[in-house]
């Protein structure tokens, strides 16, 4: 794979700007669906799990290209609304519209859960004890205001957050190597993946950003492709390094281990918690309480700025005095409620959110390319995802598979 980048990106890959879109990937990418992963992947073992992320990665990089053709057949400044509306009329739009907003909730109500609990352990360090709704309330009060102070306060908090979460998650990765044990890293339950799959997914849920890319390289198709093929690697290879860590230090089964975690519920803490059980590092402890309360802050912040948005675009609210106000409360309150009542939340939502990802990034591209290029015949000269119909035909009936699974997992589990 890498050697084929080589020999046909091989000067591209020292653009600066390739090398901007990249990281813009990659930061759409690893977030706080990561932290869930060795959680909902621990049952099914490392060697099913990992083949299951490649799967995943390859799913969600087709539909990734498939967005980017139903993109090129329109003007600058279309977005995934626009363009269900184009290929598939207004079921399609209203489709879209509805899987964004379900999605941009449940991904806040999963980082407001783990981020309250990642705050009450924080303080509990400290020596202060506080009830997880007053920690969950505090977490959005102080995280949601850099929202509210607007996108240069995220931009800035955001590039500090993700030069230091990467660092951090080597870092950690490298401190828990000595204490692998290649027998944790075998066996497992393949049938068990099943019920990860919407949380692999979510974790390579950055197609959404592709018509932002698009205009951000002026059309550059070539420069384009490079980017989105080598920015969803980066996070597919960071996956399994954190998976072959984590599952390869802790067991599956027992207090803390963490099938156990899967059972009741998980949190991001839970993951800490079980790192500092077994392996009694002080290092490793500090990287991992780091790395989990960055993971979450990060997420958080990107996922509330992207809602806010679009709600104030969607109700024509502008982000000025008491409209900003009101986007921001209507951005934060139906997820917090939500926490509230269902504190430990955390993996569920995400796999809740799984299935609405597969929904607007899986089916509809798929769906819309089919409309695009069969029906209402868009030019497809500037380009087109290769293979013809069997990968629209395969991708759209992937799609409703992992929907009909999630749905029944979430409804039966």
């Amino acid at each position: 794979m890498l050697s084929m980048i080589l020999s046909i990106w091989g000067n591209d890959l020292v653009d600066t700007k390739v090398a901007g879109g990249v990281l813009i990937v990659v930061g759409t990418s690893i977030g706080g669906a990561m932290l869930a992963l060795p959680i909902a992947t621990a049952g099914s073992g490392f060697i099913s799990s990992s083949i299951m992320l490649f799967v995943c990665w390859m799913i969600m990089t087709i539909s990734a290209f498939f967005i980017m053709e139903v993109n090129l057949w329109l003007p600058h400044g279309n977005n995934m609304i626009s363009m269900a509306r184009a290929t598939l009329g207004k079921a399609g739009a209203v489709t879209a519209w509805v899987s964004y907003i379900l999605l941009m909730y449940a991904l806040l109500a999963a980082y407001i859960s783990g981020g309250s609990s990642v705050f009450g352990d924080l303080l509990g360090l400290i020596g202060i004890k506080i009830p997880q709704s007053l920690s969950s309330i505090l977490f959005v009060a102080i995280f949601g205001f850099i929202v509210y102070r607007g996108i240069q306060l995220v931009d800035y908090s955001n590039r500090a957050l993700m030069t230091t979460k990467m660092a951090a998650l080597f870092i950690l990765i490298f401190f828990t190597l000595p204490y692998l044990d290649p027998a944790k890293l075998v066996g497992g339950n393949p049938r068990l993946l099943l019920g990860s799959i919407t949380v692999m997914m979510t974790s390579f849920g950055f197609a959404t950003i592709v018509p932002s890319l698009r205009s951000y390289f002026e059309d550059d198709v070539r420069k384009l492709r490079l980017t989105i093929l080598l920015g969803s690697l980066i996070p597919l290879i960071c996956y399994i390094l954190w998976d072959f860590a984590i599952l390869g230090a802790l067991p599956r089964d027992g207090e803390n281990g963490l099938a156990t975690i899967m059972q009741r519920g998980g949190s991001t803490t839970d993951l800490t918690h079980s790192l500092s059980f077994y392996l009694h590092n002080h290092s490793i402890n500090g990287f991992a309480h780091l790395f989990t309360a960055i993971c979450v802050m990060t997420s958080f912040l990107c996922v509330s700025l992207g809602l806010s948005d679009f709600l104030a675009d969607g109700l024509k609210i502008e982000k000025k005095g008491r409209g900003n106000l009101i986007v921001t409360a209507v951005t934060f309150l139906p997820s917090l409620i939500i926490v509230l009542f269902y504190p430990s939340i955390f993996v569920k939502a995400l796999s809740y959110a799984g299935i609405f990802c597969v929904i607007l990034v899986v089916l509809l591209p798929a769906l819309m390319v089919w409309s695009g290029r069969y029906h209402k015949k868009f030019d497809t000269t500037r380009y087109q995802v290769m293979g013809g119909k069997l990968p629209v035909l395969v991708i759209i009936l992937i799609g409703l598979a992992i929907i009909a699974l999630g749905v029944k997992e979430s409804l039966f589990s």
